[in-house]
């Protein structure tokens, strides 16, 4: 039995991991996979990887890209959700900041330097023609901390994923002005390099698998109550949100790629832009 750890977000978008591993469709391989949820997202996953502290991880596409192009030795290996994410704008249900406007040179609550909240409020600044150099920043590390930071005034506005921070509009907690969608499919899953070199085929394995179970996922009776339960969204915004999410089986194209690298260029997020082959890799 080999073990391998893989981290990912504790949202709704990983249940088929979860699934799959409780169901035992990775020991039949002769896998043991073990999952951990990663709250702090993106540049957190990013840290654990290239530490080797993980050998996968389900993130976000833009983060692992300027990751790679900073030195991480890791791959793209598959894209796995096809669909952009839906980024919520969120500020304190009592803020003065009534409009995206309003956020102009002010404080962005971020998870961390290189996450996804930290880049896509470049991608949302850009959308609104704000100098994108003069970003203020309070790293909050979790929801809960973006919650405090929010309440506090140390920040003023906090991007995060639509539906997962719905709850917390619905409670009267955040107020959510606007959405930014990302520019691209929204997560991949990434394997370090050094896993890719000496377990190609149980990788082969592990997507099968996982491949299998997204390519069904949707047509599992009452999914919608399942993912409602565990994550305690309304039944209705879980049959909005798997109306517009669809699962991906298949690697990247480079043109996704090339317009990635030129968003993150241009925004000067990254320094150089590297050949499609250093990101992404075929099995």
């Amino acid at each position: 039995m080999k073990t391998v750890k893989i981290v990912g977000v504790p949202e709704h978008f990983n249940f088929p991991w979860l699934m799959a591993i409780e169901e035992g469709a990775f020991k039949t391989r002769g896998i043991d996979l073990v999952w951990t949820d990663i709250p702090e997202g993106t540049g957190k996953m990013n840290v654990l990887l290239e530490n080797g502290q993980a050998e996968l991880a389900i993130i976000l596409t833009e983060g692992v890209v300027k990751s790679i192009t900073e030195g991480n030795p890791l791959k793209i290996v598959q894209e796995y959700i096809a669909t952009p994410l839906h980024w919520g704008i969120h500020v304190a249900a009592n803020s003065k900041y009534q409009t995206i406007t309003d956020l102009e040179n002010t404080t962005a609550a971020i998870s961390r330097f290189g996450s996804g909240s930290h880049l896509m409020s470049f991608v949302n600044a850009q959308n609104q023609g704000w100098e994108t150099s003069s970003l203020n920043f309070e790293i909050i590390h979790t929801l809960d901390g973006a919650i405090e930071a929010l309440k506090s005034g140390t920040a003023d506005y906090f991007m995060w994923e639509h539906f997962t921070t719905k709850p917390i509009v619905d409670a009267g907690t955040f107020r959510r002005l606007e959405d930014c969608p990302t520019p691209w499919p929204c997560f991949v899953i990434a394997a370090t390099e050094s896993f890719l070199e000496e377990h190609k085929e149980i990788l082969r394995h592990i997507l099968e698998v996982i491949n299998l179970y997204t390519s069904e996922f949707k047509l599992i009776p009452s999914i919608d109550r399942t993912l409602s339960n565990k994550y305690g969204q309304r039944l209705e915004d879980v049959r909005e949100w798997l109306r517009m999410t669809e699962w991906s089986q298949s690697q990247l194209s480079a043109e996704t790629i090339e317009n990635v690298q030129d968003y993150l260029f241009k925004l000067e997020l990254i320094s150089h832009k590297l050949e499609v082959d250093k990101l992404i890799t075929s099995l």
